[in-house]
């Protein structure tokens, strides 16, 4: 699956001795700005990916619905350049140096995840193309001094501490932890930002279980994990890993007081999934539908934003979706701060926006990560994210009892 918009094939390559470095971006004359999108639509991690897409559309309708970016005395529309890797890290990469060399794109949305964002990081920063990533939170995405990548979600552990806090605070009784992680470099990032935020609070990591990529039968580290006999579980992986999880758990009897699973029970299609089985699970999300913010953005405030989700696709969105509109809102702040399309002056424009937008307050790290957000905690009840911390957007009490 691969649809793009083509373009006049304008290319500027500029030598610097020792610097093996080729800016290539079209004309100013042209009138439309082109993102490129580099996408898993199809493979295991599919359903992430539909996600991005849908985000950036409706920044994309959004932004062109009303007039476009103004730049330099001329309005530009949006176009999205769109390629499906087949959650492929490689084919990610080659994605996005032909959207750069070939379609001739004036900025990238990151591919989904901390692995694929921080390999595809590199060619972006080699054409000088300035990358914004709407789902990387693992540092070792950003410890690489790049100028050119940006990401919208926090470090790991922002969203690992609050929950030890919480559930500490909560119960004095859960003393034993078991984990069990993805052999990926979020899930097994954010496991392990985890065990650092549980340790920190006096916990007992009992067991500590990686799963390959792919893997169809958990049956043996769970079994190890039931013997370890656990107060509470933790799981990280994608949503389709985290299903499987949630069924072989409840399949071998595995019944902790509190079970925590990343980053699948964001989103709406988990609970609908396994249905009575996702009662009760603790989750942490980097943003929610609850909060309210009035931005400067295209969306103008986090009321609006949800009001446009639910008129084109139903429902809420959920921090995936989000974070993939917003990454579209901030190259457009991003440019109109510039007053230009060229790539570097909107990439000097982007590290310095300090701004709020339906989002939240956007200010970048010098290492091109958000740090300006609070991710709140959650609790699916009765099928529905409950917001547990902070106290500003609470919606309800922690619960302790697993079906």
């Amino acid at each position: 699956m691969f649809t793009s918009y083509l373009s006049r094939r304008v290319a500027t390559g500029i030598a610097a001795a020792g610097v093996a470095v080729v800016p290539l971006f079209p004309a100013a004359a042209q009138d439309a700005i082109k993102v490129g999108a580099p996408l898993p639509l199809t493979g295991p991690l599919s359903p992430e990916g539909l996600k991005q897409k849908r985000g950036y559309d409706l920044w994309a309708e959004t932004a062109n619905t009303k007039g476009g970016i103004k730049a330099g005395g001329k309005t530009y529309t949006v176009e999205i350049v769109y390629t499906d890797y087949a959650s492929n890290t490689p084919r990610a990469v080659q994605s996005a140096e032909r959207m750069i060399t070939d379609d001739k794109v004036n900025f990238l949305f990151a591919p989904f995840g901390s692995g694929a964002t921080k390999a595809a990081s590199a060619v972006s920063e080699k054409y000088g193309v300035p990358m914004i990533a709407p789902t990387a939170s693992s540092a070792e995405v950003y410890d690489q001094s790049y100028k050119f990548l940006f990401g919208t979600l926090t470090s790991n552990d922002t969203v690992s501490e609050p929950i030890a806090k919480l559930v500490t605070e909560k119960n004095p009784n859960i003393k034993r932890v078991a984990i069990l992680a993805r052999n990926d470099l979020f899930p097994l990032a954010v496991a392990q930002a985890f065990e650092k935020a549980v340790k920190a609070q006096n916990l007992e990591v009992v067991t500590f279980e990686r799963y390959a990529i792919g893997t169809m039968d958990h049956a043996a580290a769970i079994t190890q994990m039931r013997a370890a006999r656990p107060d509470w579980v933790y799981a990280s992986g994608y949503i389709n890993d985290l299903i499987l999880i949630r069924r072989q758990m409840n399949d071998l009897g595995l019944k902790p007081q509190i079970l925590t699973m990343i980053a699948g029970p964001a989103y709406p299609e988990f609970a609908k999934t396994v249905g009575p089985l996702a009662e009760n699970i603790t989750s942490m999300s980097w943003w929610h539908p609850a909060v309210r913010y009035k931005g400067k953005d295209v969306f103008g405030s986090t009321e609006a934003f949800n009001a446009a989700w639910e008129k084109k696709y139903g429902g809420e969105a959920d921090y995936v979706d989000a974070s993939s509109a917003v990454d579209g809102a901030i190259i457009q702040l991003g440019i109109e701060a510039a007053n230009s399309i060229d790539p570097a002056k909107v990439r000097d424009a982007m590290a310095a926006l300090d701004v709020e937008t339906f989002y939240g307050k956007i200010k970048f790290a010098a290492s091109g990560q958000i740090n300006s957000l609070q991710p709140p905690v959650f609790q699916l009840q009765g099928g529905q994210p409950v917001v547990l911390w902070p106290p500003a957007i609470k919606q309800g009490e922690l619960r302790f009892s697993i079906p």
